[in-house]
């Protein structure tokens, strides 16, 4: 019996890949973390060949590791960080430059632009998004005006372009498939959530000719086979890739978040809330309407926070500032205190993403002291990622017109029993740690499950779902939270518009 699967989950900060038995256990992982680059305050950028050798080597050695024979494992899943864009010749499949990261703020200039313009308004109809450099569209617009012979080469119609999941997919199967799932191909500002194809007059404001954009497909369903020559997957040559999905909704997948009304919150390099709606509802709070995934014809949507740095400000812990060695000495020294001392960290080291939408907003310690310790900003650190889920889960409900009564937490920051107790002391209602957190990875097998035929429907999965751990409200946080909000004024508009 084929009865594992394999999930490629490429992320911000590394790539990795897991074999899941079709119960969920993981048989065997490998993980490759790649660089990052900083060209200027504000800019990141991944090498896409980097990322595609990364994510196939670790593929590879996950396989190894397992010793399962190729043909034990029923199809592979993709996963991948969203709002990455690549562009790259058709011919060669050669980058016409780096990969510009969702993180990325250089064309917060022409977002800018475009909400001067009176273009708000429009984008948000079509696509349920704000304006704003965290998506794709504005990125592709960068390179084909910004990077020397890209506007001629598009011209002759010689370049593609994509998320990282069509980059991905266009590698595996050997140039064959040049495609992207609906909950990647709503994170480009280019794409009409209703109709559920690419807009025409939004790819012409921003200057994306349409011959680049990948065909739009459900999540689950026969994407393409890995092809023969596919450097270090000579032996999965063949394996069928029958699921694809942003990080964040495969996460939602993986956490079982079926029912409207269910939601789960990642703690990863950024920190991502979605709350299952079924139906596309329009958000006045600050937040994003997304197709969470098409399955069978059938399109679940959902809302959607966003706050740019989470765990990706542990790592500035611990590689910029050395306070900390390696990520879980914060969880040590942020309980060695028994308060934060009265510090308050805003990490909006690339502005701020929703509900408030700062572009310009700069990261901010406020509250400092003479006494204040390392401990104390570790303390704040994990505090001030708390605090911005909160303000998300806020503007949920009031979008959604109703109080959440739990919370379903993943990612790798979310093994930080501070941080997930105080979330819960926050928010005043139970959160619960899955017993397995790799939710991501997981939700890209179960889609590629369904897409091969291991599983009927969304529903059968959560029969094997197992309890995790619970974390329920003790303290009441009213007085920091208000704190916090005064903190997050300080930061707000940093820099000139």
């Amino acid at each position: 019996m084929k009865d594992y699967l394999l999930a490629l989950d490429q992320g911000t900060t590394s790539s990795r890949a897991i074999l899941f038995t079709r119960g969920g256990a993981i048989a065997a992982s490998a993980q490759i973390p790649f660089t990052q680059h900083y060209p200027k305050p504000g800019w990141v950028e991944h090498d896409p060949m980097e990322l595609l050798t990364s994510q196939l080597r670790v593929a590879a050695d996950c396989v190894e590791k397992s010793g399962l024979h190729p043909g034990d494992i029923a199809a592979v899943g993709l996963a991948n960080q969203r709002e990455t864009a690549v562009v790259w010749e058709r011919a060669t499949g050669k980058p016409v430059g780096n990969a510009i990261v969702w993180q990325c703020r250089r064309t917060a200039d022409f977002c800018s632009q475009l909400q001067r313009e009176g273009h708000t308004e429009a984008i948000r109809a079509k696509t349920g998004l704000v304006v704003d450099a965290y998506f794709s569209g504005t990125k592709y617009r960068w390179m084909l005006k910004n990077i020397p012979g890209v506007e001629e080469k598009a011209r002759r119609g010689e370049l593609l372009c994509g998320t990282v999941d069509s980059w991905l997919l266009w590698n595996l199967t050997g140039g064959k498939v040049h495609a992207s799932d609906y909950s990647n191909c709503c994170r480009t500002m280019l794409f009409d959530i209703h109709k559920l194809q690419w807009d025409e007059d939004l790819c012409r404001l921003m200057e994306v000719p349409m011959d680049w954009l990948p065909r739009p497909v459900e999540n689950s369903g026969p994407l393409g086979v890995i092809a023969q020559g596919v450097p270090y997957l000579d032996k999965l040559a063949g394996l069928p890739i029958c699921g694809a999905a942003g990080d964040q909704q495969a996460a939602l997948f993986g956490q079982g978040c079926f029912a409207p009304g269910q939601l789960k919150n990642t703690y990863g390099t950024g920190c991502f809330t979605l709350l299952n709606t079924g139906k596309a509802v329009e958000s006045r709070n600050g937040l994003l309407t997304c197709v969470g995934w098409g399955l069978k014809g059938e399109t679940t949507y959902v809302l959607e926070g966003s706050v740019f740095n989470a765990g990706s400000s542990i790592q500035w812990l611990r590689d910029e500032l050395g306070i900390i060695q390696s990520a879980p000495e914060i969880d040590v020294l942020a309980e060695s205190v028994p308060d934060n001392g009265g510090v308050y960290l805003v990490s909006a080291f690339t502005g701020l993403g929703a509900p408030h939408w700062d572009m310009y907003a700069r990261g901010a310690i406020l509250g400092l002291t003479r006494g204040t310790t390392k401990a104390h900003l570790c303390r704040a650190t994990l505090e001030g990622i708390a605090y911005q889920t909160a303000d998300l889960i806020s503007a949920m409900e009031k979008d959604a017109g109703q109080k959440i009564t739990g919370l379903r937490v993943d990612g790798g920051a979310s093994v930080s029993d501070f941080m997930m107790q105080y979330q819960a002391d926050l928010l005043g209602v139970p959160v619960e740690r899955p017993e397995v957190v790799e939710t991501t990875a997981w939700g890209a097998a179960c889609l590629a499950g369904l897409g091969v035929g291991l599983w009927n429907s969304p529903e059968e999965l959560l029969k094997d779902r197992k309890p995790g751990k619970l974390y329920l409200p003790e303290t009441d946080r009213s007085r920091e939270y208000a704190k916090w909000r005064k903190a997050l004024d300080r930061a707000k508009q940093w820099e000139d518009a």
